[in-house]
């Protein structure tokens, strides 16, 4: 299927449940090579969203399709276009770092060498024949990283992705995205962290109570920066 310079095409998605909205309905286009930041509070809608633009949550209303490929007609090609970092991961607790991802790119038919790369491209060298049981927040959570950048995807969708970590690892992480785009991929991330956001986002949705309040390139918020956007829309209002 012939590319576009437009690599995910959200169309109207929305998600209620009972009689209760909890995203409205949401559009987007987003083209290949840029970040895009969803930032909001709890309860604003972020991970919903971010999981039903994944397909592990079935949309009430819309369409999702990535390159082309649509979520419910072309599964397949739709899935192996992305690699995905939820919020939260039990990982098995007696298997060791580099045993887990090794098990993911098994899966994933990936050469072993890209293990030791994606190991070593969040810090986890050092540490990768520990159980998992062992691991701390942080460290789950680059090893969630690395299982998501493993097959080198087309778009990197993050829930949460600065959750537990160290300052040092927050900084890590944008580098790492900034490489990431300059290598041609894509990548979607929700954050409550919006320093990340302002550091890294081409563009930025702020999400409130399942709604798109202000949405934009992040050159419109340059002047008065994420920080003082947040305020006025969700203090001040």
């Amino acid at each position: 299927m012939a590319q576009t310079d437009i690599l995910l095409k959200v169309d109207n998605i929305s998600k209620k449940v009972r009689k209760h909205e909890i995203v409205a309905p949401f559009s987007y286009e987003l083209e290949s090579g840029k970040i895009l930041a969803l930032c909001g509070g709890n309860g604003a809608g972020k991970s919903t969203l971010i999981r039903m633009i994944t397909g592990l949550i079935k949309p009430t209303t819309g369409t999702v399709s990535i390159n082309g490929y649509d979520q419910r007609k072309h599964w397949q090609q739709f899935k192996s276009s992305y690699g995905y970092m939820p919020d939260d991961f039990n990982f098995q607790r007696s298997i060791s770092a580099r045993e887990t991802i090794s098990f993911y790119a098994k899966l994933k038919k990936i050469e072993e060498r890209r293990v030791q790369e994606v190991i070593e491209s969040v810090g986890l060298t050092e540490v990768m024949h520990k159980k998992m049981g062992a691991f701390s927040k942080g460290m789950k959570q680059r090893l969630l990283l690395a299982q998501a950048m493993l097959a080198k995807p087309e778009l990197l969708i993050l829930d949460e992705p600065t959750n537990g970590l160290d300052p040092y690892w927050i900084q890590q992480f944008s580098e790492l995205m900034v490489k990431a785009r300059e290598q041609g991929q894509t990548v979607i991330f929700s954050t409550h962290d919006l320093h990340v956001a302002e550091q890294i986002a081409d563009e930025v949705v702020f999400l409130n109570a399942g709604k798109v309040i202000s949405n934009g390139s992040m050159e419109n918020y340059r002047d008065v920066g994420l920080h003082e956007t947040f305020k006025r829309l969700f203090i001040s209002a």
